[in-house]
């Protein structure tokens, strides 16, 4: 029984550890007769795993059944589950197997346990135990052998507490657990989800397969997708459709699906927007290459320092207030200060330069930096378009944006090339 083949043969994509972990435990579980309990987001492929456990024990010859019990009204799931006799109540002119009848020797997957009534949920502990059931209406103790495989999407343990699960019957279904990742969990397998669906839905539409640049990418990648794989499928869907240009950039996926924008974090932030993502991006980029400007100017230093067979004071690794505290500790003549007066006093640095052998501390002047996102944001663009010689194709590949993004950043600023 090799994982791999169970992915090709069940058309299951991604490498995730935790993704890899839920094959391997259904695997494992599936030639033995043992009740299982799947839990996992809606959307994320319960039934899948479901099906897998089945069709590697030996009942795969026998019936498989999904059941949504959350769909079945109160007032007849049980004679659905269980059957029952004739005239067992109103509208009941005939007599009807349940699916613990009919699916004997089989599979029944429950799915969205959860939602299940207590005096089911009774019945069901019941078949667990003994493999006893009664239809509705009669008095006849029946047997059934079936496999129960459950399902739900919700937190059981706190159903128990509140009164709306039976605790018994919470252990006898948790016999082996399985979770399956939500989709946001294995964020490494977004990007080979949609080349998957790409290339599915463009052999259905007769289309060219779509593409992700690499803010498309990202924006993909940070969205919480609370409908999980259902709802990255759709999507490619409608892009395949809907799309003329093959290159899907962050532009068109946010003009399909704005919900893209939204981000889950526990921190407050600002709404993910198409604008201050470009802008976060270029301002990213800014902030490398200014430290990557600082780290040279160490560099620099270091070297001068070496050359002029200069000496760098040794100072304890401590913090700027330990740092001041000892300056004021130490001895006054060791230790020259210009003196100003008032009206002429300058901010001095806290680099100390050593000179015939005493400390003394240099001006530095000080300088106020803009902050402004806008202009950091029109300056490396500058650089950018400087350094590829105003092609702006080469610009926009530099920055990480698209180009069309670029000529409207140029038009914004209004930047003359």
């Amino acid at each position: 029984m090799n994982i791999q083949s169970v992915k090709q043969r069940y058309g299951i994509v991604g490498h995730s550890e935790q993704l890899e972990r839920a094959l391997g435990t259904a695997l494992r579980v599936a030639p033995t007769d043992l009740t299982v309990l799947i839990t996992g987001e809606s959307g994320v492929g319960k039934e899948v795993i479901s099906k897998i456990i089945h069709e590697y024990s030996s009942r795969k010859h026998n019936t498989f059944i999904a059941i949504n019990t959350g769909a079945i009204p109160e007032g007849t799931i049980n004679s659905e589950l269980f059957g029952h006799e004739k005239g067992a109540f109103t509208g009941a002119t005939s007599e009807r197997k349940g699916y613990f009848e009919t699916v004997n020797q089989g599979t029944i997957f429950l799915d969205e346990i959860g939602d299940m009534p207590l005096d089911t949920q009774a019945f069901l502990l019941r078949i667990l135990e003994s493999g006893e059931y009664i239809k509705v209406g009669s008095s006849k103790v029946q047997k059934t052998d079936v496999r129960i495989i459950a399902a739900t999407n919700v937190d059981l343990t706190e159903k128990v507490k509140a009164g709306k699960f039976r605790e018994d019957l919470y252990y006898r279904l948790n016999t082996v657990p399985i979770r399956v990742p939500a989709l946001h969990e294995r964020r490494e397998d977004i990007p080979i989800l949609f080349r998957k669906f790409a290339s599915d839905f463009a052999d259905k539409y007769r289309t060219e397969i779509l593409r992700l640049d690499e803010t498309a990418k990202a924006l993909l990648s940070n969205y919480r997708w609370p409908g999980n794989i259902r709802e990255l499928r759709n999507l490619v869907e409608q892009l395949c459709v809907l799309s003329e240009n093959p290159v899907i950039d962050v532009e068109r996926l946010l003009e399909l699906a704005p919900q893209l924008a939204t981000r889950n974090l526990p921190a407050k932030s600002d709404a993910f927007t198409k604008e201050n993502f470009e802008e976060r991006e270029i301002l990213y980029k800014f902030l490398f290459e200014m430290k990557n400007d600082i780290n040279d100017l160490k560099r620099l230093v270091f070297e001068l320092v070496q050359r002029n067979n200069l000496e760098m004071p040794s100072l304890p690794s401590r913090s700027f207030s330990d740092f001041g505290e000892s300056l004021e500790s130490a001895p006054r003549e060791r230790t020259v200060f210009e003196s100003k007066p008032d009206e002429d006093y300058e901010k001095y640095d806290d680099s100390p330069v050593l000179i015939n052998n005493q400390t003394q501390y240099s001006k530095a002047e000080e300088v106020e930096e803009s902050l402004s996102l806008e202009e950091k944001t029109k300056e490396l663009i500058l650089k950018a378009l400087k350094k590829h010689k105003g092609r702006r194709k080469d610009a926009a590949d530099e920055l990480g944006i698209s180009e069309r993004t670029l000529y409207r950043k140029i038009k914004e600023y209004d930047i003359a090339i």
